[in-house]
């Protein structure tokens, strides 16, 4: 009796697990399916986190990963679907490939559709952290933003700064030097506001503005000797368009680079980059520190002539020993080229030159056209960046420390929201970007903060809340 009893119960759970688990499908077709984000034949790295999907209208979604050893992972879901952190570590672990087979159930597929396999490349892997700021897309929403950091190999993500911890102020503009988090810099505005400066661990609050010719420090990079930081100083307004494609127009009423010299606690000026004849915005040193590259411009009347106001990428020798700058290189010619280029990054070899590239103006955050091109330093030809960019605004960039990545934000999906993708450089051309992978994929639409300033860095910031918070309290 005992043993007919225990029987029937097993019966019973193996029916129950069979309605709940796998299914057939009916019906096939010769087509992709369309899973959001859209991971079809996309190239990621080694230790990045799983890419789980959706499927808008499913009801039931059977989805199944075969590794190169025929290593297999199933799962299943209602609209999507996830897969278990250790399972797709261990199927990343081995071969350069995983196809992935995909059946969905809906309303109008009541039996349900088996749609075409695609494959899913494995390339190098890439810096384990990315640390970026999360803010309201709008233009008055500065009561709540931060600057995050996320483990890419999980969906772990930590605050390194929130804006209450500094009496509810802006907290923008964070660099790291050579992608260490013990070496980075912030600022922190409003009330007992200034620049936080860690090197080596060690916090300190900045007046950059009292050093030198009473210029404020706004955009920066560090050099790679951990002693210098190059600031842009910015007189930033904005203005709203009453019929445009654009929403809004950013501009500086003036804008200079300036360099902090953080072992005399000095700031260093070259009248040639202080005066009004010209606008100096986002520098970057080259990965040797022996150039200081940045965009620059002659000014015209803003808002009104915007569409006159192309920006140009320069470069010049930078001499470690003191911080002086030599003789101006011009390495992008937006007077020759056309455009305006901004935000020039050198790849880590110091071979190519990613920037952003739009019709006019100064911030391409704010422009549809903005796309994302590449230099080859050695013969100044421009590489083919197609398949990273897309009819919506691609705009802020970063390099990982193996030169194999890059981490950039994009509005392609709603025209509204920055998201972060990343994107393959083999040496030769990008692959396919994808998204940020999140543990819900609905994440990525309902997320009301848009991504800024991402950067990757190697390990996680530690930092004391309670000592950050004495850098904002009176007297301090």
């Amino acid at each position: 009796m005992r043993h007919t009893q225990i029987v029937i119960l097993q019966l019973l759970l193996w029916g129950l697990f069979a309605a709940c688990g796998s299914r057939e499908a009916k019906d096939s077709v010769d087509a992709l399916p369309e899973i959001f984000p859209d991971y079809v034949g996309v190239t990621i790295p080694r230790n990045i986190a799983p890419l789980n999907f959706r499927v808008a209208g499913a009801t039931h979604i059977e989805a199944s990963l075969i590794g190169c050893r025929g290593h297999r992972v199933q799962v299943h879901g209602t609209d999507h679907v996830e897969f278990p952190i250790g399972k797709w570590r261990a199927m990343l672990s081995g071969g350069d490939s995983i196809m992935v087979s995909v059946s969905v159930w809906s309303e109008t597929n009541p039996d349900g559709i088996r749609y075409k396999d695609f494959a899913i490349h494995i390339a190098d892997s890439i810096d384990p952290w990315i640390a970026y700021r999360l803010i309201p897309p709008g233009y008055e929403g500065w009561n709540r933003m931060g600057i995050y950091q996320r483990d890419l190999a999980s969906f772990d993500v930590e605050p390194i700064v929130e804006n209450s911890q500094n009496n509810n102020g802006c907290v923008n503009c964070h660099s790291f030097a050579n992608y260490d988090p013990r070496d980075f810099t912030f600022h922190a505005r409003g009330k007992n506001g200034g620049t936080i400066v860690i090197r080596n661990g060690q916090m300190s609050k900045v007046d950059i503005k009292s050093m030198g010719n009473g210029r404020h420090g706004s955009y920066n990079i560090w050099h790679p000797s951990t002693r210098y930081i190059a600031f842009s100083s910015n007189d930033t307004h904005q203005s709203f368009y009453g019929q445009s494609r654009d929403k809004i127009e950013v501009y500086d009423l003036w804008s200079d680079l300036i360099v902090y010299d953080i072992d005399k606690g000095k700031v260093l000026t070259d009248e040639r980059f202080t005066d009004t004849l010209s606008l100096e915005i986002f520098p970057t040193f080259s990965p040797d520190g022996k150039w200081l590259y940045f965009s620059t411009a002659h000014p015209v009347r803003m808002p009104m002539e915007v569409d006159k106001l192309h920006y140009s990428i320069v470069r010049v020798p930078f001499d470690a020993a003191d911080g002086s700058l030599g003789d101006i290189d011009t390495v992008y010619s937006a007077h020759d080229r056309g455009g305006t280029a901004l935000m020039p990054r050198i790849s880590p070899d110091g071979r190519y030159m990613l920037f952003s590239l739009a019709e006019c103006g100064a911030f391409n955050l704010y422009h549809n056209e903005s796309d994302l091109q590449m230099m080859d330093l050695r013969n100044g030809e421009l590489v083919n960046t197609d398949v990273i960019n897309s009819p919506r605004m691609e705009s802020y960039h970063a390099w990982s420390s193996n030169g194999r990545w890059i981490l950039y934000s994009s509005k392609r999906y709603d025209g509204r929201y920055t998201r972060l993708m990343f994107a393959y450089w083999d040496g030769t051309r990008f692959h396919k970007p994808f998204l940020l992978p999140q543990q819900n994929p609905e994440d990525n639409t309902t997320l009301l903060m848009a991504y800024n300033i991402p950067e990757f860095i190697k390990r996680p910031v530690i930092l004391s809340r309670d000592g950050l918070a004495r850098l904002f309290r009176d007297g301090q």
